[in-house]
């Protein structure tokens, strides 16, 4: 078995010792209060605790090895608590994000927080500040117990000056409730700012847009843009805010089959960026790169090279993902000699590195054209830049090169190379997810 590194390294051991008690379910006795006096609780330690109690307690099994950073898929619909509550107790499958977990677990770990925000509070006198409130009502948030949210964070709000729920508390809880599937209770907590005395900020806005736009509902979030838009308003839109829509419009419109709905996305896209440039904003990377990707699946390449050549006129410099986009698009309508300059040219000009997704689709398309010796000497390329790849990619020019009998292009060492490199990336996989096993690998892997 491969070793890891422990999950708690970088804590203290009071934390470590209360999220074990958490996790088996002791109680907040005098007892543990004896053995957690030996360091201070600060408010870097309570909300370690808390950011631990959906680690360990809300995910499924399945989720070990997710990322949780910003590649954090979340669910394209709203999802329906009654109806996943009501499947629960009558022993029907579950889909979507509850599907996996354990509802036992999870009613244990909102139970443990909050016992343990007031324990810590009422035991050691600490003073809960805007940081802790917030931990715990992500808790509440990612455990999908609203009534109980809306509670805690009424209380806090009558506390003191206010000063425990901020706009930024609320802007992150609309963010945990918006990759959470919970759209709908993300507007609501979005129109309690007033309530909970906080102000609106632009990105308060723009998360809230954000998250409306991840499950498809444009209507309301043109609407508070046409909100942000009035004459005076205390929150005009960003850059940002019309990145989000464009984006959301041309990722929105590939997930359709209607060839209609795609045009009227791409036509909303497309206004949405002429609007952006009359009302003076200056477009970044990102917004191009969005444009310029739903162009190229749409295979509208002329308008695609329009926005290539502004972007170049604006100075904003392209990078790796503006001519991936061109080189996936010529590479699919068999048009690789624009594919190979388009590379070339990220090359010459140094817009960036390619790699094994810059190479993929040449070779690919090179293999069903024929031109063997090409797809060979990218291969090489790719392996000497330092990339690896993918093992489907090896498989097919190997296959190409046998079927017209020039196995002997790809020496020894360059075999060896690769090979090595699937088999490393495979086995940093299985560090993570031990349970996956496949063919060919067991030699690799020690289970």
């Amino acid at each position: 078995m491969f070793t890891s590194r422990p999950l708690c390294q970088n804590r203290n051991s009071v934390v470590n010792q209360v999220v074990a008690a958490i996790i088996k379910n002791r109680p907040f006795d005098a007892q543990l209060a004896a053995s957690t006096t030996t360091q201070p609780w600060t408010v870097e330690s309570v909300s370690q605790v808390l950011r631990s109690i959906p680690r360990f307690l809300f995910q499924s099994p399945r989720s070990i090895g997710r990322q949780t950073g910003f590649r954090h898929r979340a669910p394209l619909k709203q999802r329906k608590l009654k109806e996943e509550s009501y499947k629960q107790h009558n022993n029907v499958l579950v889909l979507g994000p509850a599907a996996h977990r354990d509802p036992q677990k999870v009613s244990l770990g909102l139970d443990k927080a909050m016992e343990f925000y007031y324990w810590v509070e009422n035991h050691f006198g600490f003073a809960h500040n805007e940081i802790t409130c917030k931990e715990m009502a992500c808790v509440l948030a990612k455990g999908n117990r609203l009534k109980a949210l809306w509670e805690f964070l009424n209380e806090m709000s009558r506390r003191g000056n206010g000063g425990l729920v901020t706009t930024a508390t609320v802007t992150c809880l609309i963010k945990v409730l918006g990759e959470e599937g919970l759209v709908n209770e993300a507007l609501a907590a979005f129109y309690r700012m007033k309530q909970l005395h906080c102000k609106p900020d632009v990105y308060a806005y723009n998360t809230i847009i954000y998250a409306l736009c991840r499950v498809g509902n444009f209507k309301k979030a043109r609407f508070l843009l046409e909100q942000m838009e009035l004459p005076g308003f205390r929150c005009p839109p960003d850059t940002y805010t019309y990145t989000i829509l464009i984006s959301s419009y041309c990722k929105y419109s590939l997930q359709t089959g209607c060839r209609k709905a795609i045009r009227k996305r791409m036509w909303e896209a497309n206004h949405l960026f002429r609007i952006m440039l009359f009302k003076g904003f200056v477009p970044d990377v990102v917004t191009y790169n969005s444009l310029i990707n739903g162009c190229c699946k749409t295979y509208r390449i002329e308008r695609a090279l329009e926005l290539f050549q502004d972007m170049n006129e604006r100075g904003c410099i392209p990078n790796q993902v503006t001519y991936n986009s061109f080189i996936r698009y010529y590479s699919a309508v068999n048009e690789i000699d624009k594919a190979v300059e388009m590379l070339r040219k990220m090359q010459e000009r140094n817009h960036g590195m390619p790699t094994s997704s810059s190479y993929t689709p040449i070779i690919h398309a090179l293999c069903e054209a024929g031109r063997v010796l090409e797809a060979r000497n990218f291969l090489v390329e790719l392996v000497d830049g330092g990339s690896i790849p993918r093992e489907y990619t090896y498989k097919l020019v190997c296959d190409t090169l046998n079927s017209g009998e020039k196995t002997n292009l790809l020496d020894e060492e360059l075999h060896k190379r690769i090979n090595e490199g699937i088999e490393k990336r495979y086995m940093q996989v299985m560090k993570v997810k031990p349970i996956m096993t496949r063919k060919g690998y067991l030699s690799v892997v020690e289970v």
